[in-house]
């Protein structure tokens, strides 16, 4: 589970260019900018992760002129995300940071202190949500238990898990910035969901549901579970008019798929399977950029994550995505699969 707000502790501080008053320094593998001397190698400090939606508090009041975001409530009044100030990617003289630091104290007494230790609760940290385009629809229920939800991690909390699989060889795909969609067939029974939620499937204003059935997605899966002796779910984005301002400035709709999933095993396709079954269903996958064998860093990783988009290529990318060729189970984080984000895309788009 994701930590928005943690203890963690200060590997390195740096000076920035021509920056008098602000230096930047390392924790876990971001770069955060903070006032010169306030923070020194080894020193424990609260991290709050790009992202995360601080409180209305005197703590961060000051945080109000630049990071201040009212209430989002539905058409009927009901709120769907408090106000608050929210942490995101920001460049300071030439120097990107992301997230922000605080000193021990700003915890609540009898709070734990120790390394990773999760003070999101503790602080009253909540994820900011972005309002969603083209999600609309009746909803059914609560995304079901028996799929997997489409959430990466991003790789500057993972520098351990990067240091066990040196070495091994992972493909990489392009991210696309448009809105979650997994279809599934399960028990006989043919459903669509958004990222959190299933979706009526006798909805025809649903923008989800209209597209499964103009893909027959329903046909597909079917025929594809036939043809492999199990039930099959597929995930993928979303992209195009109407979708998180259609980036990609595409004409119409478009699924792009990154995921196959044995439903009937509760596992995943290794890639080339992966690959073979969104061919073999007729759809169209995310943009493959290829295969390498890692030996790299965070920060190599990010600096690879910058480009344009295969899609567009005036549009820069969201990101990359890392996978073993071969589907892994973690210790730690679980699936195998981890994402960097092109920090040029977050400092254009991000708002």
């Amino acid at each position: 589970m994701r930590k928005l707000a943690s203890i963690q502790t200060v590997n390195a501080a740096e000076p920035i260019p021509n920056a008098d008053a602000i230096e930047k320094i390392r924790v876990l593998g971001w770069w955060v900018v903070v006032k010169r001397g306030e923070f020194k190698p080894g020193d424990r400090v609260v991290y709050c992760e790009i992202d995360s939606l601080l409180p209305e508090t005197a703590d961060f009041e000051f945080l109000r002129p630049n990071c201040f975001k009212p209430a989002q409530s539905d058409s009927g009044g009901l709120v769907l995300q408090a106000a608050g100030f929210r942490i995101k990617t920001i460049k300071l003289r030439g120097q990107v940071s992301q997230g922000i630091c605080f000193p021990l104290s700003v915890l609540p007494a009898d709070v734990p202190t120790e390394e990773d230790a999760d003070v999101t609760d503790a602080l009253g940290v909540r994820k900011w949500e972005p309002p969603q385009t083209g999600t609309g629809g009746r909803i059914k229920g609560s995304f079901p238990g028996f799929l997997p939800k489409t959430d990466e991690t991003r790789v500057q909390v993972l520098e351990k898990v990067l240091a066990r699989y040196q070495g091994v060889e992972f493909f990489l795909t392009e991210k696309l910035d448009g809105t979650s969609f997994t279809a599934f067939v399960r028990e006989g029974e043919f459903g669509v969901c958004s990222r959190n939620m299933l979706l009526d499937t006798t909805d025809e204003l649903s923008t989800l549901v209209r597209v499964a059935k103009q893909l027959k997605l329903e046909e597909r899966l079917r025929a594809l579970g036939a043809t492999r002796g199990f039930e099959v779910a597929i995930q993928g984005e979303l992209i195009g008019p109407g979708v998180q301002q259609n980036k990609y400035a595409l004409k119409e709709l478009a699924l792009r798929v990154f995921n196959v999933f044995n439903v009937s095993a509760y596992r995943f396709l290794d890639h080339a399977d992966t690959v073979a079954a969104v061919a073999e269903m007729g759809l169209e996958a995310v943009p493959q950029l290829g295969a390498l064998t890692l030996r790299h860093g965070v920060d190599e990783l990010v600096a690879m994550s910058e480009g344009m988009s295969a899609l567009n290529a005036k549009a820069q990318r969201e990101g990359i995505v890392l996978r073993p060729l071969r589907e892994v189970e973690d210790d730690f984080l679980g699936r195998l699969s981890f994402k960097a984000i092109n920090p040029k895309f977050l400092l254009k788009y991000d708002e």
